[in-house]
């Protein structure tokens, strides 16, 4: 079986690229442990940048929802502590992250992207955050750091499909470039960079919002409401019957 996460090393750069393109790179637990190992890694290593991508069409479609069926509330609530514990690690990286997304990337997967400090969307990129309607707080507070609490309060009641465009122009998105063009992004974030490097990790440390605690309480205070299976069921079913991903 191929590795769900495949790691290289470009000099400075550690490249991490999600390899489940079968299922829209959808974020089961190995690929979780697997990028929360490789982050965690990254300073040891002294890694100048961490790029995130995926293989195939799609960054990466959220929360792997094969086996829902068998997994109990428990384990689905152990599985998005361990997805919350990732996108802070991503978001309090002390090296600089890069994601790079492109075709659909929902829920988790979009808050895998919002986590990132270098967040690139190419052109066909759109972004979905439907969480909250099977009541799950993931990632909420992070979003409404980047674009503003009145926008983010928008986008997650109307549960809006974010383009490419609208996902620069409120902030979700750092820069649209094509996919030809992400090595030119990520040459650019790691040459640009004018401080030692454990300056920019000093630095990197005092300007991102920490409220990690608070996020985590509010995560487990809504996957432990009875029911979570059955939400997410509901979700999912009514989704195949839009048409949604």
């Amino acid at each position: 079986m191929a590795d769900s996460l495949l790691q290289e090393r470009a000099g400075e750069v550690m490249i991490l690229t999600l390899n489940r393109p079968e299922r829209g790179n959808a974020l089961d637990t190995a690929t979780v442990e697997a990028l929360m190992a490789a982050i965690e890694r990254a300073p040891v290593e002294a890694a100048g940048l961490i790029v995130i991508g995926g293989e195939g069409r799609h960054f990466c479609t959220g929360f792997d929802l094969s086996g829902l069926d068998r997994a109990s509330d428990g384990d689905l609530l152990l599985r998005f502590v361990r997805i919350e514990r990732l996108l802070q690690r991503v978001y309090e990286s002390s090296v600089p992250v890069m994601a790079l997304a492109k075709g659909r990337v929902i829920g988790a997967g979009a808050d895998l992207f919002c986590a990132a400090q270098h967040r690139i969307a190419s052109p066909d990129a759109s972004f979905r955050m439907p969480g909250w309607r099977f009541g799950l707080a993931l990632g909420t507070r992070r979003l409404a750091d980047r674009v503003g609490n009145d926008v983010a309060r928008l986008l997650l009641l109307e549960d809006r499909v974010l383009d490419a465009d609208l996902a620069r122009a409120i902030g979700f998105a750092t820069d649209i470039a094509p996919e030809p063009g992400w090595p030119k992004s990520i040459a650019t974030a790691s040459g640009g960079n004018a401080l030692a490097r454990d300056a920019a990790a000093a630095l990197l440390g005092l300007t991102v919002a920490r409220h990690a605690e608070a996020d985590m309480a509010a995560l487990v205070e809504s996957a432990s409401r009875p029911g979570l299976r059955q939400r997410m069921l509901a979700y999912r079913d009514a989704a195949r019957d839009a048409g949604k991903p």
